[in-house]
């Protein structure tokens, strides 16, 4: 080939006048129409709907749950609460004038009868103090005498008779006042009871004020619960109680106090019962339990274990109605014993549902059986 025909090898290649150049370009544009409507498909040619099957599949059995035929019986209503037992008076004891003391007649523990001597102080002082003012009262006595003789004589005023006559009023003021103060050198017990404490000791002096024992009065014994302000209305005074003490003793006694106003913060009413305690025998201070017998209702015994709740968070239980459908019934616990509760708010008679009753809800059709039958816990496929 002549040297003046050779391509040139250094500029662009150029198609344009090639017969199938444009072929290519008409056939990507053909096949970008035919993916676009392809994929759109499914908007523009809406998909017949498939038709179900009939499944030969069982339908789901009920759930088996055990029943058991509850009927009412009538029971005692008993509120119980516990509490603690405390005097039914308590004071201490002060000394009413200062001294020393010269003897002392009873000790920490001791019973004691209303007015006994406990301790005696030193009275020399006092003593010498009522000779002076029955001595002044003498002298007054006398003055008053001369004094209306005087007056009747004419020799003397009113004035002067009204000045001796107040002269022996003051001195039996002062007579009257030194036998008190003689008197209170005796330490007497205020009322009958248990000396709790006693710090009388001979030799010490006591100074006006000062407090030397204190006295106990528990008989009765009084024991302070708390009361919920629901069972407020079944209480009444002079209602029995049984009272059991942590000590073991049992003993029987009275409500003699019902608080009309409750506690700001538990909203709790302060209920009393009293027990006969002769001779103080059981101590203030002890732990006790009172039932309070407070009428009869009609319910069911039934275990804690198959109380359910309901949708609003009551608490209820599930039965089974003739039909085998679950229904759900709130209750009340009116009762609880160690082996188990008593309720109300069931029918007379009632089938409840033992086991899997957390496996149904109510209006579900169950397959009951006797209690003492096993029970299924899932549904069968």
């Amino acid at each position: 080939m002549p040297k003046d025909e050779l391509p040139d090898l250094n500029g662009q290649l150029k198609f344009e006048d090639d017969k199938g150049a444009g072929r290519s370009k008409w056939l990507a544009a053909l096949f970008a129409v035919v993916l676009v409507g392809w994929m759109g498909s499914g908007y523009i040619i809406p998909s017949q709907p498939v038709e179900e099957q009939p499944s030969d599949e069982p339908a789901a059995r009920a759930v088996a749950v055990a029943v058991m035929t509850s009927v009412a019986q009538d029971i005692d209503l008993v509120l119980i609460s516990e509490g603690q037992s405390i005097p039914d008076r308590a004071t201490n004891i002060a000394a009413k004038v200062g001294g020393e003391v010269l003897s002392v007649s009873a000790g920490r523990g001791d019973l004691v009868a209303t007015g006994q001597e406990i301790g005696r102080l030193d009275a020399a002082t006092i003593e010498a103090q009522l000779v002076q003012a029955q001595t002044q009262l003498d002298q007054a006595t006398s003055d008053l005498e001369k004094s209306t003789s005087l007056q009747k004589s004419g020799i003397t005023t009113e004035d002067r008779v009204l000045q001796a006559r107040a002269a022996k009023a003051s001195a039996e003021a002062a007579v009257a006042a030194a036998q008190e103060q003689l008197e209170n050198t005796v330490i007497r017990a205020p009322f009958a009871g248990r000396l709790n404490d006693m710090t009388l000791d001979e030799g010490e002096f006591v100074n006006s004020g000062d407090v030397v024992a204190e006295v106990l009065d528990n008989n009765p014994l009084s024991i302070v619960v708390q009361v919920p302000q629901q069972a407020l209305s079944r209480l009444e005074k002079g209602q029995s109680a049984k009272v059991s003490f942590i000590t073991g003793e049992v003993r029987n006694g009275t409500v003699a106090f019902i608080g009309a106003n409750a506690d700001s913060q538990t909203r709790t009413f302060r209920v009393e019962v009293t027990v006969d305690n002769p001779d103080s025998e059981m101590p203030a201070g002890l732990s006790a339990r009172i039932a309070i017998p407070t009428g009869k209702a009609r319910g069911h015994f039934i275990s804690p274990a198959i109380l359910s709740l309901g949708t609003d968070g009551e608490l209820g239980i599930k039965t089974v109605t003739d039909g085998n459908i679950v229904e759900f019934a709130p209750v009340s616990i009116v009762r609880a014993q160690t082996d188990g509760i008593w309720v109300t708010g069931l029918p007379e008679s009632a089938d409840i549902i033992t086991v899997g009753q957390g496996f149904v809800n109510a209006g579900d059709t169950v397959d009951p059986r006797p209690a003492d039958a096993p029970a299924a816990t899932e549904v069968a496929q």
